[in-house]
């Protein structure tokens, strides 16, 4: 079997993309940084820094996944633009 190069647009701010989805989503929610991070265990420092510095902070997969079902959100939300 041959195996070669395949060519895919990888974007390079996802991250970016993903904190801005937590944000809306959080907000049409309802739901403070401070709830957010208390339901989903971890410091409302941690969520701020990763709300406001666009995903530089990163955020594991799993916290993610938590945010997703306290927003009742499908993860694949936070990754459109």
């Amino acid at each position: 079997m041959t195996t070669f190069k395949r060519d895919f647009i990888f974007k390079d701010n996802v991250i970016e993309i993903v904190s801005k989805n937590v944000r809306k989503y959080r907000k049409l929610a309802g739901i403070t940084q401070e709830q957010l991070a208390l339901d989903i265990g971890v410091s409302n420092d941690f969520l701020r820094r990763f709300e406001t510095t666009l995903g530089k902070e990163g955020m594991a997969l799993n916290t993610l996944y938590k945010i997703s079902i306290v927003l009742n959100v499908s993860m694949d939300k936070f990754f459109i633009e």
